[in-house]
């Protein structure tokens, strides 16, 4: 056989016989491993796919019919981080139900995503893999389509591969509508910087959208009134003295994420400013925290693009096609007493306290 025809074989995996034969991946492992648990009519369909398609079961069939278990894995950045948490909490939520196993992929660097990628791009080193927030370069989707590894990503965007999204640029226009409405005009913005290199870009398009909602109330984005530093608590409130210092300070601050804003309200506290009469806050995810600080948020559906993510991957995995390939969730304006005084009402003293010991 030539060599060009042998690595066209080569290419051939479980999910192309599940395809062809029109069953799902867990069925053609049961032919593979001469499981009674299939009818004689599948299991001759499965069959002659396996002949005209010159399949070779890979070290991962063989496992199988060893009783390993099939594995998904999982790549996230900053693993530590709430709202990570949050979209995990929802994977895992459908995959334990599955039968599938779980391996987890923790990237922090550019080393480390390649090296991940690498090894993932290998179809024997698990059954499918999601990839959550961290943007993947057409190279790389193309790498793993010709290697037969099925992707869906959460929270990134990739060409032709299932991906569940929000659009941040809107999410950024809906905080700033909500604070232009309540007559701020001079809006401070706290975000990302990236220093990874990974290439995130959310803290970016809500900065965007800030600037279109004053853009069409007539106003401009005060560059001045801009800090970006490592994502944080902390980095936000130093951030937010800083601004909170300048001749003409802002009234009101959009932070890029909960966990930011909460910086910012530390400063307010330490700065002697009362939220919301001296400064507005608003922040977006709608973490567990904002509902505990009572915190204007713009809420993302972090859990459910969990699930729906995972549950995309396993439509792929059972040779069923994916209806929808980009799924946008909707964003909501969560209004609360950091930008509202009537909303649920001051911060506590007891909360005071609490937030001074979290930043």
């Amino acid at each position: 056989m030539a060599r060009g025809a042998e690595m066209e074989r080569q290419r051939v995996s479980i999910f192309d016989v599940a395809r062809a034969a029109g069953v799902g991946v867990a069925t053609v492992s049961r032919v593979l491993n001469s499981s009674p648990r299939v009818s004689p009519t599948t299991r001759a369909r499965v069959e002659a796919a396996i002949e005209e398609l010159g399949y070779h079961p890979s070290r991962l069939a063989s496992g199988l019919s060893k009783g390993r278990q099939d594995m998904i894995a999982v790549l996230v950045p900053f693993i530590t981080r709430p709202s990570v948490v949050s979209r995990l909490e929802g994977v895992i939520e459908v995959l334990d139900k599955s039968g599938y196993g779980t391996t987890l992929y923790s990237v922090a660097s550019l080393s480390q995503r390649d090296r991940h990628l690498e090894y993932l791009m290998d179809r024997h080193a698990s059954v499918g893999v999601i990839v959550i927030s961290i943007p993947l370069s057409r190279e790389h989707i193309a790498s793993f389509r010709a290697n037969g590894v099925q992707l869906s990503l959460i929270d990134t965007a990739g060409e032709d591969v299932p991906h569940v999204v929000v659009d941040d640029r809107v999410g950024g226009a809906l905080a700033g509508m909500h604070l232009i409405g309540l007559g701020h005009r001079r809006i401070g913005f706290i975000g990302d910087e990236d220093l990874s290199g990974l290439g995130f870009a959310s803290s970016y398009k809500r900065l965007t959208g800030l600037e279109d909602a004053l853009v069409s109330f007539g106003r401009s984005l005060d560059r001045e009134l801009i800090r970006l530093g490592p994502h944080g608590a902390t980095t936000a409130k130093e951030m937010a003295d800083d601004l909170l210092r300048l001749g003409n300070p802002p009234t009101a601050i959009f932070a890029a994420s909960d966990t930011q804003a909460l910086g910012v309200l530390r400063s307010a506290q330490a700065n002697g400013l009362k939220v919301p009469d001296d400064l507005a806050v608003i922040g977006f995810d709608n973490l567990e925290v904002a509902s505990i600080f009572n915190l204007s948020t713009i809420a993302q559906p972090l859990f459910e693009s969990g699930v729906e993510g995972a549950q995309r991957l396993l439509c792929q995995l059972e040779g069923r096609e994916v209806e929808q390939v980009k799924k946008v969730l909707r964003l909501e304006l969560h209004a609360r007493a950091t930008t509202i005084r009537s909303a649920v009402g001051p911060m506590g003293t007891g909360l005071q306290r609490q937030l001074s010991a979290y930043v």
